[in-house]
């Protein structure tokens, strides 16, 4: 059975580290790169963060099913997961590490039911969340309003996935996250 791991957080819960933690640790992930509209930051690589689409080609594939989730995140903005992206991981004997948004990781794990791990990483507070990103440097006071308009509702779907990990200390949410995917890998 071709098995997925989706992890899934508000933006500045940690998901990230976690996610390059695992990868880098546990060779049987493979990174799921997904696709998306927005334009790529400068350290982003196309093919390798993410594959930078134009909105044009981005709808192309969504005619074309090509996708095996896709939302619009930000106004304008879409992101999703090509099948094509999950199928290259498969053919390389490798497990897909999908680290997408709520709506998306629900999405596939409606697609592909038992074989998927959907672990939500949360904050430990909004209050915790809002000082994380703020010390990235990275928002203006609109986005950050944004950002945490967004986590509030994220956090009102936690329930819907397989396990919470609250990310009051990167380390040992680090270990909780690695045991529950090693421990859903084990299972065949």
């Amino acid at each position: 059975m071709n098995k997925i791991i989706i992890i899934t957080a508000p933006s500045g819960a940690g998901k990230t580290t976690i996610v390059k933690k695992l990868l880098a640790a546990m060779p049987q992930l493979a990174f799921s790169i997904s696709a998306t509209t927005r334009a790529a930051r400068e350290t982003e690589v196309d093919g390798q963060d993410y594959y930078f689409l134009t909105p044009e080609d981005f709808h192309n594939k969504i005619e074309a099913h090509a996708f095996a989730e896709y939302e619009m995140v930000y106004a304008g903005k879409y992101y999703g997961t090509l099948k094509a992206e999950l199928q290259r991981i498969w053919n390389n004997l490798q497990v897909p590490m999908v680290d997408i948004d709520v709506k998306g990781a629900l999405s596939i794990k409606e697609k592909y039911h038992d074989s998927t791990l959907t672990i939500f990483i949360a904050p430990p507070t909004l209050d915790a969340l809002r000082v994380r990103l703020s010390e990235r440097g990275t928002e203006t006071q609109a986005s950050l309003e944004e950002r945490l308009g967004k986590a509030r509702y994220e956090l009102s779907f936690a329930h819907e996935f397989d396990e919470i990990v609250v990310n009051d200390e990167l380390e040992r949410a680090y270990a909780e996250v690695k045991a529950l995917v090693q421990a859903f890998l084990q299972n065949t």
